[in-house]
């Protein structure tokens, strides 16, 4: 008989700018060697996974981490003490932090984690990635931080233009000159706070890979993509896997270097030289993870087996040629179910 485990899961905006938490949790109902229980964690009331059909099996609401670490803890612990969870899996950037400083009080009251270590974390934000590329010899394109607007007109004596305008959580922009990089600045600034990074612009091919690193240099998965549809958000809304074995030999010396530890996404750009620049580095599972799973590696699925203190074979190859499209469909609910969940903050 399989085991069943109790799993919560972040990430639940399945909208146009999706959170990865709805593909983390099919891949986990897809899981062979065991059973879930899905425990959705929402940040907001109308978080479209919330609604889904087959996905969770109970929801709880829970304050942003900017509202205070104590405050999100305290309510897991609420959380956990009705529900007995085994394994939490976050999945935006901007939590992160407050549950890798909180693995040990987490751990005391039975939830696992298998998340980066801190110094990872930390050394690979957008601000820092020039010296992560030095310390670990791989490309990265110049960038620089910028805190108040009057650091813009130094911009063209740095970079040519177009520049790409980035947050540290999240969101980029391409700008073609100062006015546009002032206006970018005010709303990446306004969102994420500083600083903003302004980093060189790379012409080439976008492409992306989703990694699991077991937290002593071994990749347990590694999938590679390339966008075929590009929200104006920047979010992949189709892509196809690629047999590019330069993409796999990349991510693999990386977390052979760096120890990654848990799911990671690279951002990379493919010159037309064949030269390879990595452009973000995401610490968590990306929302195109089902693209994995459907090519033949369950990348939650053996997070959550490392996450339990399993030993985990490294998959062995994947589907070149397999295809994800999105799509919107219209989720039909009753107004009963927003009422319960925005006065008591559970479903």
């Amino acid at each position: 008989m399989k085991p069943k485990y109790t799993i919560a899961v972040t990430g639940l905006n399945n909208t146009d700018n999706p959170g990865p938490g709805v593909p983390v949790i099919r891949a986990l109902r897809e899981a062979k060697d065991f059973d879930v229980r899905i425990i959705g964690l929402a940040y907001e009331n109308l978080e479209p996974g919330i609604y889904m059909k087959n996905i969770t099996d109970k929801v709880y609401q829970i304050p942003y981490p900017s509202v205070g670490s104590d405050e999100l803890m305290q309510r897991i612990e609420y959380i956990n003490e009705k529900e007995n969870i085994d394994v939490l899996i976050p999945n935006f950037d901007a939590e992160l932090f407050t549950f890798m400083k909180s693995k040990e009080k987490l751990l005391k009251i039975g939830i696992h984690t298998f998340l980066p270590t801190i110094e990872q974390f930390e050394e690979r934000h957008k601000s820092e990635l020039m010296k992560f590329g030095k310390k670990y010899g791989v490309d990265i394109p110049f960038s620089k931080s910028i805190s108040n607007l009057s650091e813009i007109k130094n911009i063209q004596y740095e970079f040519e233009y177009p520049v790409l305008v980035k947050g540290k959580f999240y969101d980029a922009y391409l700008a073609y000159n100062p006015a546009q990089v002032t206006e970018f600045f005010n709303k990446i600034s306004a969102k994420w706070g500083v600083p903003v990074i302004i980093q060189e612009f790379i012409r080439g091919t976008e492409v992306n890979v989703i990694a699991l690193g077991d937290g002593k240099g071994n990749t347990i998965g590694a999938v590679p993509m390339r966008k075929q549809y590009i929200t104006d958000k920047g979010k992949a809304w189709g892509g196809i896997t690629l047999g590019d074995e330069n993409l796999l030999e990349i991510t693999k010396k990386l977390i052979k270097k760096t120890k990654w530890r848990g799911g990671m996404e690279l951002e990379i750009i493919k010159t037309h030289t064949d030269k390879y620049y990595i452009i973000e580095i995401n610490p968590r599972i990306p929302a195109w993870v089902y693209l994995a799973v459907g090519a033949g590696q369950n990348i939650p699925e053996a997070l959550v087996k490392l996450t339990l203190g399993e030993t985990v074979e490294p998959f062995k190859s994947y589907d070149i040629g397999k295809m994800f499209i999105r799509y919107s469909y219209d989720l039909i609910g009753d107004i009963s179910q927003f009422e319960k969940l925005s006065i008591t903050g559970e479903l």
